[in-house]
C-alpha cells in the first residue's frame, strides 16, 4: 500500500532523489561560497543535469 501511494507523487525514483540531493546540496553550498547572482544559475544548471540524467537512464 505505500508503494502504491507512493507511486501517486513520485513516477521516476532516481529524479525525485537527485532533485532532492541536488537541492540541499546547493542550498547548503551555495550560500557558503558566496558567488551572489550565480547561485540561481547554478541551482538551475544542477537541475538541468539531474533530469538529462535521468532521461539518459530512461532511455536505456
Amino acid at each position: 500500500m505505500l508503494k502504491e501511494l507512493m507511486g501517486l507523487f513520485v513516477d521516476d525514483l532516481f529524479l525525485a532523489v537527485g532533485l532532492l540531493v541536488w537541492v540541499a546540496i546547493a542550498g547548503y553550498l551555495l550560500p557558503t561560497l558566496s558567488i551572489g547572482v550565480w547561485g540561481g544559475p547554478m541551482l538551475f544548471l544542477g537541475v538541468a543535469f539531474v533530469l538529462v540524467a535521468s532521461l539518459r537512464k530512461a532511455i536505456r
